[in-house]
């Protein structure tokens, strides 16, 4: 096992909903260490930004119009294989798909308000964790 990096993202929906302290009990309880936190209200340019892997997607004007509505909780996770753990400790996309107990399953409302994002590779994580914490490490 290595010790790794990954960005997460308490969204608005959860933020909204009261979730961000149960959420964070779930990394805790996973071992993923909290090393860079960072409460955010994005513009719509910055979630822009940030999605424009997605641009010209059908869903990246619904999903950055969304990121931008309210509150958000940045996050830098450390632990060991943290991006590929995180992702199942997420759940899938799609809530309805995700496995009991998942982040998605238990406090994600549909698809697009599913609570949490997760970096989904380390060069992924290298650009996001980039994004909201310049100049910080990978590890």
């Amino acid at each position: 096992m290595r010790i790794e990096r990954t960005l997460t993202i308490i969204k608005p929906d959860a933020m909204a909903a009261g979730h961000a302290g149960d959420i964070i009990k779930v990394f805790e309880a996973n071992q993923f260490k909290i090393v860079f936190a960072r409460l955010v209200n994005l513009s719509k340019k910055e979630a822009e930004g940030f999605y424009a892997v997605h641009r010209g997607k059908g869903f990246f004007e619904s999903l950055t119009s969304f990121m931008s509505s309210g509150s958000a909780l940045v996050m830098v996770l450390e632990g060991e294989n943290v991006i590929a753990r995180l992702r199942e400790v997420m759940g899938a996309t799609n809530p309805a798909n995700a496995a009991p107990g998942t982040i998605r399953k238990l406090y994600a409302a549909s698809i697009e308000r599913n609570a949490v994002h997760g970096s989904d590779a380390p060069e992924t994580a290298a650009f996001e964790i980039g994004y909201f914490f310049p100049g910080i490490a990978l590890v």
